[in-house]
């Protein structure tokens, strides 16, 4: 594409694509070192109590644009993605 604009915009969403798979494996370490001290103290690793404080957490700091159907939509596949790949 020769439209610098355009091409600007996608060499930024490239970037924010990036960062968000590094997040999220950076979540996913985090998430199995959790499990491993749970499953060395008898805790389950599943806790549907924190998820719905994070998610509330994460609705009272959301500025938007994204919504508040596709926030939780979005953590609703990020905390599965998360159980399967740490399981």
């Amino acid at each position: 594409m020769s439209d610098p604009l355009i091409r600007r915009l996608r060499e930024q969403i490239a970037e924010r694509d990036r960062a968000i798979l590094d997040a999220v494996n950076a979540r996913l370490k985090l998430a199995a070192e959790l499990k491993r001290h749970k499953e060395q103290h008898g805790v389950d690793f599943v806790d549907p109590e924190q998820e719905k404080r994070l998610l509330h957490a994460l609705e009272q700091t959301n500025a938007g644009p994204l919504s508040g159907e596709g926030l939780r939509e979005l953590w609703k596949e990020i905390l599965a993605l998360t159980k399967r790949e740490v399981h």
